[in-house]
């Protein structure tokens, strides 16, 4: 399925209450989840050199400390674009709160940019798996990196980061499920969820941000 049909991106309450209401007619089990968790809000993000920057960013690290160094690296000059970011020293860089792995990361993305390598409006055009292949084949970018970006940056309609933790917990305490799926039955269960796993994604999220807050972190 590609981004320009025929389901919209998910920068809108209303895109996002279509897709879980065609979650629900799928997979009935939703509906529980659907209605503990309340209002699903989109969270939408940068496109582009700028977007992928800030996700990395936010790897391996709390929402603080991704939050501070965003500040920080945004407020860089020359930092949100490709071409002004490789004129920056990895001091500068790293100045704002990068690690070294990251700002090697950030370059190579705007390497491949400038080479005309990484194109991400032609990103925009390809079905989800196409996408992270895509995506991957670019050094410093793994599969969490990718589906992070779609779904956020592109506002893929159809993408499920199955290796998420909170993810993994949501779903086994949403589901009933005996155990927390391994990454592989993750990726099993959210296929029956296609063309809408995105919107699951945000839902089940949402579903353990409201666990969290009632009765502590799932364990």
């Amino acid at each position: 399925m590609s981004l320009l049909a025929p389901s919209p991106r998910l920068d809108s309450v209303a895109a996002i209450t279509g897709h879980i209401e065609a979650l629900v007619e799928i997979d009935p089990r939703l509906a529980a989840v659907r209605d503990f968790a309340g209002d699903v809000q989109p969270r939408v993000a940068r496109r582009g050199f700028a977007g992928m920057a800030k996700v990395i960013t936010g790897q391996q690290v709390s929402v603080a400390s991704a939050n501070a160094i965003w500040t920080r690296f945004e407020n860089l000059a020359g930092a949100l674009d490709p071409t002004t970011y490789l004129t920056l020293s990895e001091e500068q860089v790293r100045g704002t709160g990068f690690s070294g792995s990251k700002f090697r990361t950030v370059r190579a993305i705007a390497e491949a940019m400038v080479a005309g390598t990484l194109d991400f409006d032609h990103l925009e055009t390809l079905p989800a798996e196409e996408a992270v292949r895509y995506l991957v084949a670019h050094k410093g970018i793994g599969p969490w990196t990718a589906e992070v970006y779609l779904m956020f940056c592109a506002g893929h309609p159809d993408v499920f980061p199955a290796g998420d933790l909170a993810l993994l917990k949501a779903v086994q305490h949403g589901l009933g499920l005996d155990a927390r799926p391994a990454i592989k039955d993750m990726i099993g269960i959210a296929a029956g969820w296609t063309p809408h796993r995105s919107a699951a994604a945000l839902l089940f999220w949402r579903y353990f941000a409201v666990m969290r807050d009632r009765e502590g972190i799932l364990l």
